[in-house]
């Protein structure tokens, strides 16, 4: 009998295997507005922080195996549900053009974080137990960029300012907002490890339940486990600093007509509360806090408001941190500044700071001469001068740490005030042309700020919301919004110098060179499978096979 021989079989690509496809396109683009949605709502004032690592996991979800550009595309999508709603109020004060153009550069960020995610797809298919690491590696590198360019950055909407009342907010005493992020952002990566097994089923293939138990645990112990981590405890010593919120007659854009009104009303705050100290009502306070603007009368070169603030500083018998307006010997060039303004002498000008991070095209002008080609209306800003020291300013009884409206959302700022000795810090803002909803973002912001350095800290704004934070981020003797408010407490002074403190920025670079790493580790692997798709049919962007 004569036996035919067959001819081998050339390996093949099962295309029936769905482990190897991306999910529908029909599935990923709900699932990146769902992203957005959750990552919006975990920011103040929503405050559901534990939507954050759901909102990373959808986000990672809609971008694995997907090809470069889909994973941009889906990125920036995410990104504009995200920053579009988030940044509303800045269109109060500058209109719907400045607001899509900010949300759309932020987006973008987002956007190149989708297309990092695609990338390393292989990476996370080799070793699937790397995609907590490679999710929380590649968030905080999309944050570090967008934190610093363009203009010196934009860091509002950080997963880290999500978690005031999470556990994760105590790591922030480890290694800072990175560190925060990373947790939330590989919790988020453990979530979807977790859930792509019921998503894209192999057929057939009974699955171990150890990675599944493993992905689960690791999920709960980065959004739970931090409540095992001390933080750092307050000094001993404390002082009695009061906030004075002397709230606008009207707000937004008019707040800057207002001036005198807006001066008179914190020194008549001032005056009511050295009433209640002389009727033994309240307690003698060592220091008062007006905020950012408080003063928008230049009172070194203004003597009527000089006089109205020394008044009240000789009424309180205590140095008032006035948050002012500078103007300087060019016209059109002016400081935001905080300045000591003791009973008796007046000004301490030894004692000032000048806000150090000017926000571009509110506060002064990038590439001014360009954009006046566009509009004629960028001469309505003024050039805001940046200073170029961090603000500790010391009094009798405590050295504070300024640090002035947008600033407390950049690391460094806040980091050198208490590297420089301050023994709590105060942010002093100007919310009037905001809405409340950018205020308790903000106060977010302080509550980290005070774990992380482990300094009790306050937030004096013109309108609400301002009130004073410990070390474990609880919030104290908040003010409502757009009313006048007074508040005093007892300040606990210095403490323990955390580790992020002394680490300051390395968690950060360590991370974002180890994302680096990880694109660099995924290039091999993506260069293999281009080779093994070659020889059968590939998955495309809607979860089809095509051929190659």
């Amino acid at each position: 009998m004569e036996t035919t021989l067959q001819p081998p079989v050339s390996p093949q690509v099962t295309a029936a295997c769905p482990d190897h496809r991306p999910l529908p396109l029909k599935v990923a683009l709900p699932l990146a507005v769902l992203a957005g949605l959750a990552l919006l709502v975990a920011l103040p004032p929503y405050g559901l922080w534990w939507l954050a690592p759901a909102g990373v996991a959808l986000f990672a979800a809609a971008v694995h195996r997907r090809r470069l550009r889909a994973g941009f595309w889906l990125g920036a999508l995410a990104g504009l549900v995200l920053f579009v709603p988030l940044l509303v109020w800045t269109s109060f004060a500058a209109g719907w053009l400045p607001w899509m153009l900010l949300s759309f550069a932020q987006a973008t960020f987002m956007g190149l974080m989708g297309l990092a995610f695609a990338w390393t797809s292989p990476l996370i298919d080799r070793w699937r137990w790397t995609w907590p690491l490679v999710a929380g590696l590649l968030w905080v590198a999309m944050e570090a960029g967008r934190d610093r360019a363009p203009f010196g950055g934009f860091p509002w909407g950080r997963l880290a300012f999500s978690q005031d009342d999470a556990p994760a907010l105590r790591l922030a005493a480890y290694g800072g907002a990175p560190l925060v992020t990373f947790a939330v952002a590989a919790a988020g990566g453990a979530l979807v490890a977790l859930a792509w097994r019921a998503w894209r089923p192999v057929p057939r293939v009974r699955r171990p339940l150890g990675p599944v138990l493993g992905f689960a645990l690791v999920a709960a112990a980065l959004i739970a486990g931090p409540l095992l981590a001390p933080i750092a405890q307050p000094g001993g010593e404390t002082a009695t600093v009061a906030i004075v919120q002397g709230n606008v007659p009207r707000l937004g854009l008019d707040f800057n007509a207002q001036r005198r009104a807006v001066l008179d009303n914190h020194v008549a705050g001032t005056e009511r509360l050295a009433a209640e100290v002389a009727a033994g009502r309240q307690k003698q306070p060592d220091l008062v806090v007006w905020p950012e603007n408080s003063s928008d009368i230049d009172p070194l070169r203004n003597t009527d408001a000089a006089s109205v603030i020394s008044r009240a500083a000789d009424l309180i018998k205590a140095p008032i941190l006035v948050g002012t307006v500078l103007r300087t010997d060019k016209p059109g060039d002016i400081e935001n500044a905080g300045i000591l303004w003791n009973p008796v002498t007046g000004p301490d000008v030894a004692q000032k700071y000048v806000k150090q991070h000017p926000v571009p095209f509110a506060e002064y002008m990038p590439l001014r001469p360009v954009a006046r080609l566009v509009t004629d209306k960028v001469d309505l800003v003024r050039n805001m001068l940046a200073g170029d020291h961090p603000g500790i300013l010391r009094t009798d009884r405590l050295a504070v740490g300024d640090v002035i409206c947008f600033e407390v959302a950049y690391d460094d700022i806040v980091r050198d005030t208490v590297k420089s000795g301050a023994q709590v810090f105060a942010v002093q803002t100007n919310n009037a042309t905001f809405n409340e909803a950018e205020a308790r973002q903000q106060l977010a912001m302080v509550r980290l700020r005070a774990v992380e350095h482990g300094r009790e800290a306050l937030m004096a704004s013109t309108v609400g919301v301002s009130g004073f934070a410990g070390t474990d981020g609880r919030v104290h003797d908040a003010s409502g919004f757009n009313v006048a408010a007074v508040m005093v407490r007892d300040m606990r002074l210095g403490g323990t110098t955390t580790l992020a403190t002394r680490l300051g920025h390395w968690p950060e670079v360590a991370m974002v060179a180890s994302a680096v790493a990880a694109m660099a580790g995924a290039l091999p692997l993506r260069r293999r499978r281009r080779t093994t798709q070659q020889v059968g049919p590939q998955a495309g962007d809607d979860g089809t096979t095509e051929a190659r």
